[in-house]
């Protein structure tokens, strides 16, 4: 098992959170906390950078779709940039890769 760690940087257009590790049962409530302490604006753009992610479960689809939640709670948009394969495959085949706005890396995501 990875830890999971989530890095912000800030730009114009909103947030960016690294998430790197494994995005578990065990470690979603990192995410989760770390979403509940941000504050988002009306029009700005939450960046969710997964390019660091190394294992995601059923817990942190769930919190990915929490973050998507409290993004557009706070009239704001949300953004996956850079989903790994594996990750995309089960977006896809669950349908949520409708449901997401997807980029190929956060840079992409602004």
């Amino acid at each position: 098992m990875n830890p999971l760690t989530v890095a912000q940087h800030d730009t114009a257009t909103g947030p960016v959170l690294h998430v790197a590790g494994d995005l578990d049962y065990d470690h979603a409530p990192v995410l989760r906390g770390r979403l509940d302490q941000l504050s988002l604006s009306p029009g700005q753009c939450l960046v969710l950078d997964l390019s660091g992610l190394e294992f995601c479960d059923s817990s942190g689809i769930t919190a990915l779709l929490a973050a998507r939640q409290h993004a557009l709670a706070a009239g704001a948009d949300v953004v996956l940039a850079a989903v790994p394969a594996n990750l995309m495959r089960v977006l896809t085949l669950v349908g949520l890769h409708q449901v997401f706005t997807l980029r190929p890396d956060s840079s992409a995501a602004s």
